[in-house]
Formats: C-alpha cells, structure tokens, sequence
C-alpha cells in the first residue's frame, strides 16, 4: 500500500500537533520530580526543626544510680539467665535445609 500525496499532506499537518503534546509530556514529568523534591526538602526540615517526644525511663522519672559492684553481680546474672533462655530456645527450634539451597538457577517463566 502506497502513502499517497494527500496522506502526506494530512500527516505533516498534524505534526507539529504530536511535537506539541510530548514536549508537554516531558515538562510535565519535570514539574512533577520538581514538585516532588521541594515536598521531600519542607518534610526533611520539618523533621529537623520538630521536637521529638521522650521516651518514658520509668516510674520514678529518672534513672537510677548504682555501685558499680552491684551492677557487675546483676550483668553477670542476667547474662547466664540469657545464655540459659537461648541455648533452651535453640534446641527446640528445629532447623531444616534445603541442600538444593544456592545451587540451582530457575528460569522458568
């Protein structure tokens, strides 16, 4: 099928139509990455100049002090309790592994 004489008149009428409209695509997506990285700058200095809240550090409303004998006796308490707690924790979770793991490639689609 040949593009006959009036065709080509139709088609470069509309040209400059088409060039209009994705120039004006192009722009758009610009104004709108503009748009986006003044909003993402205003949210950035918000959370720079908003107070934040404390968290709360207890009933008494202030931390307590302690000796430093008594906190080496209480580390080293909590820290055989821990040791204890996990070793119990690791026995019971059954470990299972797939000994395809990291071997095979699946390409299927």
């Amino acid at each position: 099928m040949a593009i006959q004489p009036i065709d080509l008149q139709t088609l470069f009428s509309q040209v400059d139509k088409v060039a209009r409209q994705q120039s004006a695509q192009r722009e758009g997506l610009a104004i709108q990455q503009a748009i986006q990285g003044v909003h993402h700058q205003r949210k950035i200095e918000e959370d720079i100049q908003a107070v934040n809240e404390t968290q709360n550090t207890g009933e008494d409303g202030a931390e307590k002090v302690k000796d430093r004998g008594a906190q080496a006796q209480d580390g080293s308490s909590e820290k055989k309790r821990n040791h204890e707690e996990n070793e119990q924790e690791e026995t019971h979770i059954p470990v299972f592994s797939d000994p395809r793991l990291g071997r095979t490639i699946d390409i299927s689609l």
